[in-house]
C-alpha cells in the first residue's frame, strides 16, 4: 500500500507528491516560468511563431543525483584532434527506440576551454550559449533527472 492519501504508486515519495500536487492545484494556477513544458512551448512559438528560437538546453542527472558532464572534441583539421571539451549543458539531437540518445555540448561564445575544472552546472556560463557540433551518445536509462533550461538559438 502507498503512504500517499489518494494515490498506491508503489513508490512513497511518488505518492505523497502527487498528493501535495494535487493540494497545490486546488488552491493556486499551477504554472512554472521555467520548465520543461514551458521551454518546449517557447521553441514551438505556442506564444510567438516568430521567435527564432532552436534549442531547449538540458542539463541532465545521473542515478546518484551528480550532474553528467559530457566531454568531446573538436576536429581542427583531417587528421587532428582539437581541444577536449566538457559542459554540463546539452542540444538532443536523436532518441532511438533503445533509450539511446545523441546529445551536442552546449559552451558559451568564447569559452569553449578550460572547462575541465568546472564540478557543477551553476559554474558554468550560460550567457549566449552556442552549438559545437561536439556529439556524444548516451544511454538514457543511466539517467533521473532532467533540467530545461529556457529555450535559446544556439545557431546564431
Amino acid at each position: 500500500m502507498g503512504c500517499g492519501k489518494n494515490y498506491d504508486t508503489g513508490s512513497c515519495v511518488a505518492d505523497i507528491l502527487k498528493d501535495i500536487v494535487d493540494a497545490q492545484n486546488d488552491i493556486v494556477e499551477n504554472c512554472c516560468d521555467t520548465s520543461c513544458d514551458q521551454s518546449i512551448n517557447d521553441l514551438l512559438g505556442e506564444n510567438d511563431t516568430s521567435n527564432g528560437l532552436d534549442t531547449v538546453p538540458v542539463i541532465l542527472y545521473c542515478k546518484d543525483c551528480k550532474p553528467f558532464k559530457g566531454f568531446g572534441a573538436v576536429r581542427e583539421h583531417r587528421s587532428k584532434i582539437g581541444d577536449i571539451l566538457s559542459s554540463f549543458i546539452f542540444r538532443v539531437k536523436k532518441v532511438d527506440k533503445d533509450n539511446c540518445a545523441v546529445l551536442e555540448l552546449l559552451l558559451s561564445d568564447g569559452e569553449s576551454c578550460g572547462y575541465d575544472h568546472l564540478k557543477d552546472p551553476t559554474e558554468q556560463s550560460t550567457h549566449d550559449l552556442e552549438a559545437t557540433g561536439i556529439c556524444i551518445t548516451v544511454d538514457l536509462d543511466c539517467f533521473c533527472h532532467v533540467t530545461c533550461l529556457p529555450a535559446i538559438n544556439a545557431f546564431n
